[in-house]
Formats: structure tokens, sequence, C-alpha cells
């Protein structure tokens, strides 16, 4: 009963409907678990990368986290916008996020970039199922921000890849 009665108190009035309010946020807030996890990976990366390449690749990890953590503060705000709650901790991001960690004492750094260019495939393929949800419920206003994060979300793997290409080509 309190919990429900906290939940209307906490919720603005929006003509998207009941299972909009209840299902957009939902998703909204397993998403924002994921830009936290990929932003913290990120993150891990850039402190944690070596070799020939290091001040580009350090330098990159860093404008790309910085984007991703960018994501975080609309998402959440966009949850409740809508009626929703969203995550609270970093225990609640760990039980919702579907991007793995890598916790790894030493990762090659060519290792490093094609782990960050799989999870923003993974992130970019999240937000899509956001962005279908979104349509199906008329919510124009969070697809219209899904896709320019989709869009960015795209270029970071675009570079990742390319920032990989050399050694591919290398091995052949």
């Amino acid at each position: 009963m309190a919990t429900s009665r906290a939940r209307d108190e906490l919720a603005p009035p929006s003509d998207l409907g009941t299972d909009a309010v209840r299902d957009i946020p939902a998703a909204l807030s397993a998403l924002l678990a994921d830009v936290f996890a990929l932003y913290v990976k990120t993150k891990n990366f850039h402190w944690h990368m070596s070799g020939p390449h290091f001040r580009d690749y350090h330098l990159l990890l860093d404008e790309q986290s910085d984007q991703i953590f960018a994501m975080t503060d609309p998402i959440a705000e966009r949850a409740r916008k809508l009626g929703g709650t969203t995550i609270r901790s970093i225990g609640h991001i760990a039980r919702q996020q579907r991007l793995l960690d890598n916790d790894a004492e030493f990762v090659d750094a060519q290792d490093m970039l094609a782990e960050l260019q799989s999870d923003n495939q993974q992130l970019t393929r999240e937000m899509r199922q956001v962005h279908q949800l979104c349509d199906e419920y008329g919510d124009v206003a969070t697809a219209s921000l899904l896709e320019n994060w989709i869009d960015e979300t795209e270029r970071r793997t675009w570079f990742l890849y390319e920032s990989t290409r050399r050694r591919l080509n290398s091995e052949t």
C-alpha cells in the first residue's frame, strides 16, 4: 500500500496510458543500467590502457565515456517525466544490467576496443527495442531521444571498429 501511494505521489500526469507509463520507464531503467555499466567499463579501459597507441586510445575512451555518461540524466529524467521510477543504487544497476562487466587484471588494448565495440552494438540493439516500444505507445519524445543516442552509439561503434581494423588486416 505504501509503495503504491509513494508511486502515485511521484507520478506526474501523462496522456500515454497506464501500460505505457508502466512499460516505458521499466525499459528505460534497464537501459540506464546498461549505460552505467558501459560507462564504468569504458572508464576502466581508459584508466588501464597501455601499449603503443596509448595516447590515442586513452583520449578516445575518455571522449566516449563522457558521451555515454551524458546519456544518464536524460534517460532517468525521461522515465520520471512519464510517471515511472528508475535505478536507485549500484546494486540496482547490477541487477538490471545486461552488458557484462570486465574485472580482469589485464586486458590487451585491442581486446578492450573490440569488447567495447561489441558492447556498444548490444546497447544499440537494446535502444532499438525501447524505440520500438515507444512507437507502439506513441511516445515520440522518448523515441526522438533514442534516435540521437542510437546515432551516437553507432558512431562510437564505428570509431572502435576502425581502431581495431589495422590489427585485423595485419593478421591476414
